[in-house]
């Protein structure tokens, strides 16, 4: 694998290729429901016992407090009202941030081939950004403790940019992240490509008026008849597309 193919249609013209994250870069989405049933475990009073789709009631709640200062604050405080505990939002929020350290920092990897493409895409010249409403502290767990994804392809050596939730005023599926991806590397968006799995990544991207490649996560499927109407690309396999675009 040396370069681009000189018939690739997916990275024609291309200057910068945005990534989104969790469940784009790396396989976390699973985990962060892994993160929020221990949770709620933790802080449950009301004598229930699980059962909850943690990830369906996590993406709906974080939609609604999108423009709220802290959305996971609010997502703390509703588990607290919801579970019976007493314990201030605040500090739910520290408890969850505290229970996923450990996930964050042995357990993440890039999904399968993510890596590969990476390094091959900066192998091609491409300025590689990240543009994800992950928190900057986790971020930096992954970008200075996780052994999986530093020994792989380290995220400071091949990114130009990254933006972190607390980067920007409005979370996706406002375009506002792309928008000054763009303005800082100067490029139009005709030379931008964004990976995203999500919907609300999706609809940024086609806001933004960017390609958009959504990368398959199973977590996603409540959504993927959305999502692929209107996505550009789909990529199931990040392995498949390395074979097809480079030599």
């Amino acid at each position: 694998m040396c370069g681009l193919k000189k018939d690739s249609l997916l990275f024609a013209g291309k200057k910068a290729i945005i990534f989104n994250m969790d469940g784009t870069l790396i396989d976390s989405v699973g985990i962060w429901n892994q993160i929020d049933e221990a949770l709620i475990a933790r802080i449950r009073t009301d004598g229930g016992s699980g059962g909850e789709d943690v990830q369906l009631q996590r993406d709906m709640l974080l939609r609604r407090f999108a423009k709220e200062a802290n959305p996971y604050v609010s997502y703390c405080a509703f588990l607290g009202k919801t579970y019976g505990c007493a314990m201030p939002a605040e500090e739910i929020n520290a408890l969850r941030n505290h229970i996923a350290d450990d996930y964050l920092e042995t357990v993440v990897d890039y999904k399968d081939g993510a890596d590969s493409l990476v390094r091959a895409l900066k192998v091609a010249g491409m300025r590689l950004c990240i543009g994800t409403t992950t928190r900057r502290r986790h971020m930096d767990i992954y970008r200075t403790k996780n052994r999986n994804i530093i020994s792989k392809a380290n995220i400071d050596d091949y990114f130009d940019l990254i933006y972190t939730q607390e980067d920007v005023r409005e979370k996706k599926p406002n375009p506002e992240v792309f928008l000054r991806i763009m303005n800082e590397l100067a490029v139009s968006p005709s030379e931008c490509l964004v990976f995203e799995d999500s919907l609300v990544g999706i609809e940024a991207a086609v806001r933004a008026g960017i390609d958009a490649v959504a990368v398959y996560d199973r977590y996603s499927d409540g959504e993927r008849e959305e999502i692929n109407a209107l996505a550009t690309w789909r990529v199931d396999d990040y392995r498949v597309l390395i074979a097809a675009e480079f030599e």
